[in-house]
C-alpha cells in the first residue's frame, strides 16, 4: 500500500512558475514508476508526465514538454514537478500517482497506475 501526499499547488499569473511535490509512505518507493496528471473542470484526467524508478525513462504530454520537468528523490520518498511559462490553460487539479515499474507503452492511461493522491488546485491566470 503506497500513499501519496501533493503539495505546492496555488494562484500564479502566466508565465510563472510553480513547484509541486508529492510525499509517499512506504519504504520501496523505487520500486515504482511516478506520475502526475491534471483533471480541469469538466474534462477527463489527462496524463502531463511519469519518471521510472530510477528516473531512467522520463515521458511528457506533448502539451508540457520543455516548461514541465519531472523529478524524483528516492532518499526522500518525494517527486517532484516543476512547472514553468505557465499558461491559463495549465490550470487544473494536479494528481500524484503510483504504478508499476515496468516499462509500458501506455504510461499515459490512468489504468497504469495503482495509488493516487488527493490532489492539489494549479491556478494561472491571465
Amino acid at each position: 500500500q503506497v500513499q501519496l501526499v501533493e503539495s505546492g499547488g496555488g494562484l500564479v499569473q502566466a508565465g510563472g512558475s510553480l513547484r509541486l511535490s508529492c510525499a509517499a509512505s512506504g519504504r520501496t518507493f523505487d520500486n515504482y514508476a511516478m506520475a502526475w496528471f491534471r483533471q480541469a473542470p469538466g474534462k477527463e484526467r489527462d496524463f502531463v508526465a511519469r519518471i521510472s524508478g530510477r528516473a531512467s525513462r522520463i515521458y511528457y504530454a506533448d502539451s508540457v514538454k520543455g516548461r514541465f520537468i519531472i523529478s524524483r528523490d528516492n532518499a526522500k520518498n518525494t517527486v517532484f514537478l516543476q512547472m514553468n511559462s505557465l499558461k491559463p490553460e495549465d490550470t487544473a487539479v494536479y494528481y500524484c500517482a503510483a504504478g508499476s515499474n515496468i516499462r509500458v507503452t501506455t504510461y499515459s492511461a490512468i489504468t497504469e497506475y495503482d495509488y493516487w493522491g488527493q490532489g492539489t488546485q494549479v491556478t494561472v491566470s491571465s
